[in-house]
């Protein structure tokens, strides 16, 4: 998998659904794909309301979601070993080394991971 399609990190999306219209401008014609962590985290904020939980939801359909498998977590483990990074974060790295496609966040941490395409955001 490559060419139009991009991993989006949480922040992105969060950037995205609070209307960011340079971010939303850069993924424009994009395939826009999301490991499950990133879905199990915009999901589950403590006092999200129904009507943002709806417009959530409504993203997520739009994009494409990426379970973890053998290959994920088997990277997830070298990620986490080598850089030290958080859980979510080396799930979420490796998805991106799994599938080969560009990653986008706004979390400068992820620079440190050198196998992976990194689009670093400033916000």
């Amino acid at each position: 998998m490559s060419g139009d399609k991009i991993l989006l990190d949480t922040n992105i999306v969060l950037y995205l659904l609070n209307g960011d219209s340079t971010l939303a401008q850069f993924l424009n014609g994009k395939v826009l794909c999301i490991s499950i962590i990133s879905e199990i985290e915009l999901l589950s904020f403590s006092g999200l309301k129904t009507s943002e939980e709806k417009i959530i939801k409504s993203f997520l359909s739009e994009c494409l979601i990426f379970p973890i498998n053998e290959k994920i977590k088997d990277s997830t483990i070298k990620i986490r070993k080598s850089y030290r990074t958080k859980l979510p974060d080396s799930i979420i790295a490796s998805t991106s080394l799994f599938l080969g496609i560009p990653f986008i966040s706004a979390d400068s941490g992820f620079k440190k991971i050198t196998e992976m395409d990194f689009i670093y955001f400033e916000k």
